[in-house]
């Protein structure tokens, strides 16, 4: 079990691609679903943000924030939401200390490269409590989003 269940989820304030500053209590109040993925741009880190994106009224109903953050730069993730025509807000961990907060933090990933974001997935209520964690030790695999939605329907409202 991921040391952040039934802790406040760590705070953070990351850039978006519009240059604003963006922070976690900004949403307060609402149930957050947070995602870390590795790379914009890569095969898998694409497919599971377009699959969120044609999802995304599922986790609306279940009156949920989507929210993603990369180590990419601010300007990478503006593109990379353009071309995929993301519905969900993208945010640069570009110093990756949100990441390394939340547990979900690779010093070394593929081709020698170090320091990118776990593939992982986060369910916060709206009192900022972690209730849902799943952390991905392989790049290639996805979070179980059946259960992200199922720990969001289990909040009630």
């Amino acid at each position: 079990m991921h040391t952040l269940i039934g802790q406040m989820a760590p705070a953070f304030s990351l850039p978006n691609p519009e240059k604003q500053i963006v922070s976690l209590s900004d949403y307060k109040g609402k149930k957050i679903v947070l995602l870390f993925f590795p790379a914009a741009f890569s095969g898998v880190c694409t497919a599971e943000m377009c699959a969120m994106r044609d999802d995304i009224s599922a986790y609306q109903n279940l009156d949920a924030q989507v929210l993603a953050i990369s180590v990419d730069g601010p300007f990478t993730l503006g593109k990379f939401r353009e071309l995929e025509n993301l519905n969900f807000p993208l945010l640069s961990d570009f110093n990756k200390e949100t990441a390394q907060a939340y547990g979900a933090f690779y010093d070394e990933w593929i081709l020698g490269l170090k320091g990118v974001a776990k593939r992982s997935a986060f369910v916060i209520d709206a009192e900022g409590i972690v209730r849902y964690a799943e952390v991905m030790e392989s790049a290639g695999d996805l979070p179980n989003f059946e259960k992200v939605r199922e720990a969001l329907s289990q909040l009630g409202d």
